[in-house]
């Protein structure tokens, strides 16, 4: 088997696993299956394809949660029209600057991010329009250059006490709006590709099968829990990424790379223990 071969299947399973995660949390399938995919593909490859997917997912959240979107529009226009220069700026950097150190940045951002959200960490925020405006830009950089933009909004919503239904809206409102906008900035830079497309098309059928079933889980299980361990995941696959692309670009040697792995698994592993110590007092 060949490491197309082998790619493919990984992606295939990765795609399923990010999808039920999303179809419980709302968000996930970025930060869950790109560390992985990025293994195996670039992001010029892989980054065209999620964007189109998660315009369609995006319009499905939204969809089932329109009743809420009249009373989120005007908490999250602040961050829609923050992100429009950051979408523009990401999508040039993407087109010119090195895969593996687009890599890098991708799991370097994400990393920390994870941990929060595992960790369960709330500050709540009081100027919401003006931090979300600037919050908007970096996010807006962030998703178009990596398609990831999940943790960062998910740490400011939650923050922000909207509940359930709500967060939802918001977070497909907003990343329906990232995903458009990122999608129209590649097509006119030219980033295309017949590769793209068959990642795609991979990848689909993953999704249409996991988001249904992590809609149905999150209906059985307590909704914190599956967040923390759903968080964890990504922790692990996020410093194993990024373990592989300072070994790739000569920053750290196997096996000292593997070390943020290490680190990255204690850390989470302590965040797990106190969340379930908690729940059971």
């Amino acid at each position: 088997m060949n490491e197309i071969e082998i790619g493919t299947i990984v992606l295939v399973l990765i795609s399923f696993v990010a999808a039920i995660i999303n179809g419980g949390l709302g968000y996930g399938f970025s930060s869950t299956a790109v560390p992985v995919a990025l293994i195996f593909y670039t992001n010029k490859i892989l980054n065209p394809s999620i964007v189109l997917l998660e315009v369609v997912i995006n319009c499905y959240i939204l969809i089932i949660h329109w009743k809420h979107i009249k009373t989120v529009w005007p908490r999250v226009l602040p961050i829609i029209i923050g992100a429009i220069p950051g979408i523009l700026l990401g999508a040039l950097l993407l087109s010119y600057v090195d895969s593996t150190w687009i890599k890098v940045l991708t799991f370097g951002f994400l990393l920390p991010l994870v941990l929060l959200q595992a960790g369960g960490i709330r500050r709540p925020i009081q100027a919401e329009k003006i931090v979300g405006l600037f919050l908007g830009t970096g996010v807006g950089f962030f998703y178009s250059v990596t398609t990831v933009s999940g943790p960062p909004l998910a740490v400011m919503l939650s923050n922000q006490g909207l509940v359930k239904k709500e967060f939802r809206a918001a977070l497909g409102l907003i990343r329906l709006s990232l995903s458009s906008l990122t999608a129209v900035s590649y097509y006119f830079l030219g980033l295309y590709q017949q590769e793209s497309m068959t990642v795609l098309t991979t990848i689909v059928p993953s999704v249409i099968m996991g988001i249904p079933i992590g809609t149905y889980v999150i209906r059985k299980v307590n909704a914190e829990t599956f967040r923390r361990i759903c968080m964890s995941f990504d922790a692990w696959f996020v410093s194993f990424g990024l373990s592989r692309a300072l070994i790739h670009i000569g920053i750290l040697q196997s096996p000292f790379a593997y070390s943020i792995v290490a680190i990255a698994v204690l850390i989470d592993g302590r965040l797990l223990y106190q969340y379930f110590k908690s729940t059971e007092s």
